[in-house]
C-alpha cells in the first residue's frame, strides 16, 4: 500500500521499505547497529568513523579505494573487533550485511575531480546505484552527501533546499556538480518506486584536520602557504564569498539526519560567510602575519556566493554548527604543521 514519506505530499513511496536483516532484531544480537561507510578512509569520512565508533554498540565497516583517503585517518581502529576496513571502489557492486550506509565515496576536490572527470561522474552515478541495489538488497537506510554544487553558481542568496539552481550541464565541474545532481534523483526515485529510507545531506565547505594539503581547497591552500611562508593565492576577484562549517560540526549534522525522520534534501553547514580576501586576512594573522597576499586568476565556473539557509537543519534536526572559523583554524594548522613537520614561530 502506498504511504506519504516524511518529506510530505512532494515525494510518495509506493512501496512499503525492505525488511532489514532479521539480526536487527534477535535478541542475542550484541550490535545496535552495523553501519557502513564509504569513503570511510576520506576526510569527513574518517571523523565520522571515529564518531560511530564512540558508540560502544556499533559496528562499523569503512570503504575506500584510497585516491584520496589514506589509512593513516583510520589506524586508531585497524584491529579493532567493532571495525572492518576493506579497499573497495563503489563503481564495483559490494556484498555485505548492514543496517545503514553513509555514502560519502566521491573525490570533492576540484584538483581531484577534474583529474579524471568520467571516473568522478561513474562514482557519483554508478557508485550511488551499486549503494541503492545494496540498501535495497538488505533494508538499510542510506543517507548520500550532496553538496552545494548542485545550486552551480547562483542566483538566489542564501541557498535555500527548494532552489533548483544555475549549474553548466557541459562546464569542467559537472562531472561533480551533474554528478550529485543525478545521485540526489536515483535516491528519490529508489525511495519513490521501492521504499527505500533515505536521507540526502548538503554540504557546504566543510574544513579540519586530516584534509589533504594539496587538495587545492581554499582553506588547506591559505594554510600550508602560510606555514611555508609562501604567498596566499587569492582568485580573482577575492569578493567570491563561502561558510566553512568544521568538520566535528558536520559529522554531528550527518549523524543527526541518519537518525532522524526526514528524507531531506537538508542543507548542513555553517551560515558564517566570508570573502575570499577575509579568509586570506584572517589565515595571515593567526597563522603567519608576515606572508603576502597575491591575487591569481579564476578557475572557470566558480560559484560568486556560496551561503546555506539552515532552517530545516535547526527546525528538523535541531542542529546547527557551534565552532567558529577563527576557533577552527587554529586546530588544522596543529594539524598541518605535524604532517609538514614545520614547527610554530617563538615569539620574542
Amino acid at each position: 500500500m502506498a504511504k506519504e514519506s516524511s518529506n510530505g505530499d512532494q515525494h510518495t513511496i509506493t512501496r512499503p521499505p525492505p525488511t532489514p536483516s532479521p539480526l536487527r532484531f534477535s535478541k542475542f544480537f550484541q550490535a545496535n547497529l552495523r553501519i557502513l561507510v564509504t569513503g570511510g578512509a576520506g576526510f569527513i569520512g574518517s571523523h565520522l568513523v571515529d564518531k560511530l565508533m564512540e558508540n560502544e554498540k556499533h559496528e562499523v565497516i569503512a570503504v575506500d579505494n584510497y585516491f584520496t583517503g589514506s589509512k593513516d585517518n583510520l589506524k586508531k581502529w585497524i584491529g579493532h573487533p567493532r571495525f572492518e576496513l576493506i579497499r573497495h571502489d563503489v563503481t564495483q557492486p559490494l556484498l555485505v550485511e548492514v543496517d545503514q550506509i553513509y555514502h560519502l565515496a566521491c573525490p570533492a576536490s576540484p584538483i581531484f575531480y577534474k583529474y579524471n572527470p568520467v571516473k568522478t561522474i561513474k562514482t557519483n552515478v554508478i557508485g550511488t546505484l551499486n549503494m541503492l541495489g545494496l540498501a535495497k538488497r538488505v533494508g538499510a537506510r542510506i543517507l548520500l552527501t550532496s553538496t552545494s554544487e548542485v545550486y552551480g553558481d547562483p542566483l538566489e542568496h542564501p541557498q535555500k533546499e527548494e532552489y533548483w539552481g544555475n549549474v553548466n550541464p557541459i562546464g569542467v565541474r559537472s562531472c561533480y556538480d551533474e554528478g550529485k545532481r543525478v545521485a540526489e534523483t536515483l535516491m528519490f526515485d529508489y525511495h519513490r518506486q521501492h521504499g527505500i529510507e533515505i536521507r540526502i545531506a548538503r554540504i557546504f565547505n566543510t574544513y579540519g584536520p586530516r584534509m589533504n594539503i594539496d587538495d587545492g581547497r581554499v582553506v588547506s591552500n591559505f594554510i600550508a602557504q602560510a606555514i611555508r611562508g609562501e604567498s596566499l593565492t587569492v582568485q580573482a576577484p577575492g569578493t567570491q564569498t563561502r561558510s566553512f562549517c568544521y568538520v566535528s560540526d558536520m559529522v554531528d549534522g550527518l549523524i543527526r539526519l541518519m537518525g532522524g525522520d526526514h528524507t531531506g534534501p537538508i542543507n548542513i553547514g555553517n551560515p558564517g560567510e566570508f570573502t575570499m580576501m577575509e579568509l586570506a586576512e584572517t589565515v595571515k594573522e593567526l597563522v603567519d602575519p608576515t606572508v603576502q597576499v597575491k591575487i591569481v586568476e579564476n578557475t572557470p565556473d566558480d560559484p560568486r556566493q556560496r551561503k546555506p539557509d539552515i532552517a530545516k537543519a535547526k527546525g528538523l534536526l535541531g542542529w546547527e554548527p557551534k565552532i567558529t572559523l577563527r576557533e577552527g583554524l587554529p586546530l588544522m594548522e596543529d594539524d598541518f604543521r605535524q604532517r609538514l613537520a614545520v614547527p610554530k614561530k617563538q615569539n620574542n
